[in-house]
């Protein structure tokens, strides 16, 4: 079986685009850091807005998701103040911001018309 090529190295730009916005929380997280940094509680209340079904979201289900947007896909960052309690801000990154735009249109894209007569 030959090996094959990840999709960031294939130069296929729909197969990175996917790679890039994966997991469950993904871009609702980057569209509510659009507004400025905020803190992971602050994070997690703005996913539970408007959100349907369970009011809690398990912390092994967010957490991959709020590191995921800094470590391996880099469209936010995470500063660490080092104080006791801790205290840590996720804010986008210039590619984060780049990307606000396109959920835009996503989120346009999905909003239903106006139901008229």
């Amino acid at each position: 079986m030959a090996k094959t090529k990840s999709a960031l190295t294939c130069g296929c730009p729909v197969a990175a685009f996917q790679k890039m916005i994966s997991g469950k929380y993904k871009l609702r997280i980057v569209w509510d850091l659009q507004d400025g940094p905020k803190r992971y509680g602050e994070i997690r209340t703005g996913l539970l807005r408007g959100s349907d079904g369970s009011s809690e979201i398990a912390p092994r289900v967010l957490q991959p998701g709020v590191e995921g947007a800094h470590r391996a896909r880099p469209e936010s960052t995470r500063r660490d103040y080092g104080v006791v309690p801790p205290k840590v801000e996720y804010r986008l990154t210039r590619k984060g911001k780049s990307f606000v735009p396109v959920i835009a249109s996503i989120r346009d894209w999905g909003t239903p018309p106006p139901r008229t007569g």
